[in-house]
């Protein structure tokens, strides 16, 4: 398992994004899609490892990593349910890896799974902290391949993810510098 801050350091997704949006330098049209995600109803909570790409529209590496845990108790006996969760969570901003080092000249017009695998190699609560580390080996011609790894947080490696989608890009429209 890598090394990484503990959640409990870190700030929470709806933070960051009140953070983000107080900047006086974002643009309109990140601050339009910033406010549209607390809308959302997630059942899950998240604290990003690089907080900092939240805000920032740069070319990345296609690799993140998330603390991620169900919101609420699922409970101890229901092994079936805490997969499910899994594979929600598995599924939780995993394609859009691919296309870290393409963000600041792409915008996405679609994104969809062709396959999405998953493996499970050890006890784990869906409910419980685990660090989800994501990378993208390779991404062309309108589709991406991502591999993830679910690790609990006393290092054990619970899941095993793998997924492959198609894109639809538009070029980002840049401002003329005459």
């Amino acid at each position: 398992m890598p090394t990484v801050p503990p959640p409990e350091e870190l700030p929470d997704y709806e933070t960051l994004i009140d953070q983000c949006l107080r900047d006086p330098n974002l643009q309109k049209k990140y601050r339009v899609v910033l406010n549209r995600i607390p809308a959302r109803n997630v059942p899950i909570e998240i604290k990003l490892i690089n907080p900092s790409s939240l805000c920032q529209l740069e070319n990345m590496e296609p690799k993140q990593m998330f603390w991620v845990r169900a919101k609420g108790y699922i409970g101890e006996g229901d092994i079936k349910m805490h997969c499910c969760v899994a594979a929600y969570i598995s599924d939780f901003a995993f394609l859009g890896t691919a296309l870290l080092p393409h963000q600041r000249k792409h915008s996405v017009r679609f994104m969809v799974s062709l396959d999405h695998s998953m493996w499970f190699h050890a006890p784990f609560r869906a409910d419980h902290w685990m660090l989800y580390e994501c990378e993208s080996p390779w991404a062309g011609g309108s589709r991406g391949l991502v591999r993830g790894q679910l690790w609990r947080r006393d290092g054990v490696l619970a899941i095993s993810c793998a997924q492959e989608g198609v894109f639809r890009v538009k070029p980002r429209v840049t401002e003329s510098k005459l």
